[in-house]
């Protein structure tokens, strides 16, 4: 996708489908989940989670379609803002190989001291390499 810089594929399993044969609807946040802790250890390396933790505050979630068992799936990750302490982040869910969204979401985060899990600063090195990752030349 062209506005979205990072994904992370996986593939529906038997556990996360419901008695409709369609993917539960709180598997879509696991999905995500796994996709944002893989953008930021990419980003991070081995500074997420020492030096750089960060705990879910909001999340809106758009269904659009639904993923069925053994589909493969793209979780497409967006940084769109990045305050004092809290991130906005764009999501969106696509079936492999295809453009039209299955779940578009917006999630907010708040950055945390990962010692005392209190509410800190975004740091700067991370305010740095999310604008140097989202803003380099495409």
């Amino acid at each position: 996708m062209v506005d979205y810089r990072f994904s992370h594929r996986l593939k529906v399993r038997y556990s996360e489908i419901d008695g409709q044969k369609i993917v539960f609807n709180a598997h879509y946040l696991t999905y995500i989940d796994v996709a944002v802790s893989e953008y930021f250890q990419s980003l991070l390396e081995h500074d997420f989670g020492t030096t750089f933790d960060f705990v879910l505050a909001k999340s809106t979630l758009e269904y659009k379609r639904s993923a069925y068992l053994n589909d493969w799936l793209t979780i497409w990750c967006r940084m769109d803002k990045v305050g004092n302490k809290s991130m906005t982040m764009n999501f969106m869910i696509t079936r492999e190989d295809d453009a039209e969204p299955i779940l578009l979401a917006e999630i907010i985060y708040v950055s945390v001291d990962p010692e005392t899990m209190l509410t800190s600063p975004v740091p700067d090195f991370v305010r740095e390499r999310i604008e140097q990752f989202e803003l380099e030349p495409r």
